[in-house]
């Protein structure tokens, strides 16, 4: 017992630091899980033993990853990216597969083996990929899309692929029955869950949701999750099928977003040893007797599917700058490759030496991947001449937007909060120039006549374009903390005077953002709190002048720019106007009040100036209530006026 709980601190701690040292460098802590596993393997260091039984619950990170990949398969998704998805997704796949085919059969190779690593190869990682495009606001531009759809149709590759290679790994007698068999059961499988599944998953739902339990909630979703992966390996075919279907069948129902965010610690932290015991079969030493040809796979690898992934992204129609930003974005080996790998592995069909080498150049492809993803903008304006000739024409178009005024309000970002700060500005006869990176909604909102361009605020030619040097304002709306960053950096060598409102989620990062040039940081959830007590207080009674002194008091301790803005002579601390301030105020009716069996007509409360707001009868709750309402004994009448009002009020309902 004490020799596994020293090996799971070792596994921690050593978790715990590289993944730390990785987020500060902003870099996939899912690289830092790899070398912590090549670190402390029983190749390197020898800390932990590569066993069957840590190798088995690794196998659970695989099942999470393609739940979660069920979770994000969606028909319309498919049929909105289908040039991208079944296209050139399709075709990167297939291309790749006869690529290495081709090649093994050159070399005189077996082509199951073959057939396996070109499986692998032609895997791009889903996980840093699309994390780096949601950090560069880069998922919904014209080659974000098509590195979508690729990554999408690579997910479902991975399905038919894991049922492919345990099935060709049996010898080649037989194999077309053995493929035969595997299909119709993958079949039956499919169309079970599927159609006979949904309403059954849907229903089930319906009966634990309702018993508002959340860890019942997620107790479910674990079973669900790992009984239907039992399902599909006794019927022989993977665990990783059943976990995918899963996410498929609870993907169809209402609480697909409830179980993402449940199913995440769990996944990540599953995944996260997967990619230990990953690192944990390298051998380094097999490794440093080959590290010129293991260096020379890794480069043959990277260029091979950049080559191949720009040009089909190029014959497909993309432009020659987003072709190029497609091909570097997917020019690595993903971790569905290394799942691969080690299904191959297990059913021995890789060398063992050969497989040591091949693992390591997608080790080494995914540690590169980031660095060549942040360089993609660079290289394409490099390496494609036309794209030039693009940047100038969309520098071009902002510039032409902004042109013609001065004085302006630069909004970043035209989502929801964006849309409504440039109509309350126009309102106003305020001019504004908005800058926002989706396409769809920039062509919507141009041909609604509303000033938006396509454009990415980060970028300093784009700023300059939108005339940050004449503007009156800046404002970023979208909370990115990251980006804000980087507009303030560029906002401050342009035009250092310029006001920069900022929004942001929490005040955690309140103090960086002033710190580079800020005027002003608008927390999200800490104005939505005082919105909350705001109106919880006037609900309570107290008087409405009193509650807003209460938030210019909090305001100005977070708010430079706040203070004295509320202030006034009728802002002193004993206000002797707050007496006549309206309030509520409840009265419950007992026995031998005089307003019983009366209307609240009858009553004419409104004489006194008083309005009845609510009226409570046991459970039954009524707004406004109807003024031929009676009164019975036990109602509980909310009033509206100032205390003396309310003080007469209450003298008329009890004594009549």
């Amino acid at each position: 017992m004490g020799d596994t709980l020293e090996l799971v601190l070792i596994l921690l701690a050593s978790a715990v630091f590289v993944v730390v040292l990785f987020r500060w460098l902003h870099l996939p802590p899912l690289l830092g899980y790899l070398l912590v596993g090549v670190a402390v393997g029983p190749y390197s260091l020898g800390w932990i033993p590569d066993t069957s039984e840590g190798r088995h619950l690794a196998e659970f990170g695989v099942v999470f990853l393609m739940f979660s990949i069920g979770l994000e398969f969606s028909l319309p998704k498919l049929f909105q990216l289908r040039r991208a998805v079944f296209g050139l997704g399709l075709s990167q796949v297939l291309l790749t597969l006869g690529a290495v085919l081709a090649a093994a059969s050159l070399a005189g190779a077996p082509w199951q083996a073959a057939l396996a690593v070109g499986g692998a190869i032609a895997m791009s990682s889903t996980a840093m990929v699309m994390r780096i495009l949601a950090e560069r606001i880069q998922l919904e531009t014209p080659h974000g899309r098509d590195i979508v759809g690729v990554l999408l149709f690579q997910d479902l590759a991975v399905v038919p692929l894991l049922i492919l290679i345990p099935a060709i790994a049996e010898g080649s007698g037989g194999l077309a029955q053995r493929l035969g068999f595997a299909l119709a059961k993958a079949t039956v499988v499919l169309v079970v869950l599927l159609f006979v599944g949904q309403k059954l998953m849907r229903g089930w739902f319906h009966i634990v949701a309702r018993r508002r339990s959340h860890e019942l909630f997620i107790l479910n979703v674990l079973l669900i999750t790992l009984g239907l992966a039992w399902l599909t390996d006794r019927a022989g075919l993977s665990l990783a099928l059943g976990a995918f279907l899963a996410g498929m069948l609870i993907a169809e129902t209402e609480y697909r977003h409830q179980v993402e965010e449940d199913i995440r610690p769990f996944r990540e932290v599953l995944l996260g040893l997967f990619f230990v015991t990953i690192g944990m079969r390298l051998d380094l030493g097999t490794v440093a007797e080959n590290l010129s040809l293991t260096l020379a796979l890794t480069a043959l690898l990277v260029v091979f599917k950049f080559i191949l992934v720009a040009s089909l992204a190029r014959l497909f129609g993309a432009g020659p700058g987003a072709a190029v930003r497609t091909g570097l974005a997917l020019a690595q080996v993903g971790e569905f490759g290394l799942v691969l790998m080690v299904s191959a592995q297990s059913v021995a069909l890789l060398d063992r030496d050969f497989s040591q080498l091949v693992v390591a150049a997608m080790l080494l492809s995914m540690l590169v991947a980031p660095f060549v993803i942040q360089a993609s903008d660079k290289l394409a304006l490099r390496w494609s001449s036309a794209e030039w000739m693009l940047q100038s024409l969309a520098l071009h178009r902002v510039a032409a937007q902004s042109l013609a005024t001065e004085r302006h309000v630069i909004v970043c970002g035209y989502g929801r909060t964006g849309q409504r700060l440039a109509h309350m500005l126009e309102q106003e006869h305020i001019d504004v120039v908005a800058l926002d990176t989706d396409p769809e909604r920039v062509r919507g909102a141009e041909a609604a006549g509303e000033k938006v361009v396509f454009g990415d605020a980060s970028r300093y030619e784009t700023l300059v374009a939108a005339g940050v040097a004449r503007a009156s304002a800046l404002v970023v709306t979208f909370a990115d903390t990251q980006l804000a960053l980087r507009i303030l950096h560029h906002v401050r060598a342009l035009n250092p005077a310029l006001p920069v409102i900022v929004r942001t989620l929490d005040d955690a990062d309140m103090d960086r953002l002033i710190a580079a040039g800020a005027s002003e940081v608008v927390p999200e959830t800490f104005e939505s709190s005082l919105m909350l007590a705001s109106h919880a207080l006037v609900l309570l009674g107290v008087p409405l002048r009193r509650v807003v002194r209460r938030i210019r008091d909090v305001r100005e301790h977070r708010y430079s720019l706040m203070r004295g803005f509320f202030h006034g002579g009728t802002d002193e601390a004993e206000d002797p106007d707050e007496a006549r301030e309206p309030r509520l105020h409840s009265v419950t009716l007992a026995t031998g009040a005089g307003a019983l069996g009366r209307s609240l007509e009858e009553l004419a409360l409104s004489e006194l100036g008083v309005r009845v707001t609510a009226l409570r009868r046991r459970e039954l709750r009524m707004i406004s209530p109807d003024p031929q309402t009676a009164l019975q004994e036990g109602d509980v009448i909310v009033l509206l006026g100032t205390p003396e009002q309310l003080a007469a009020a209450e003298m008329r309902l009890l004594q009549g």
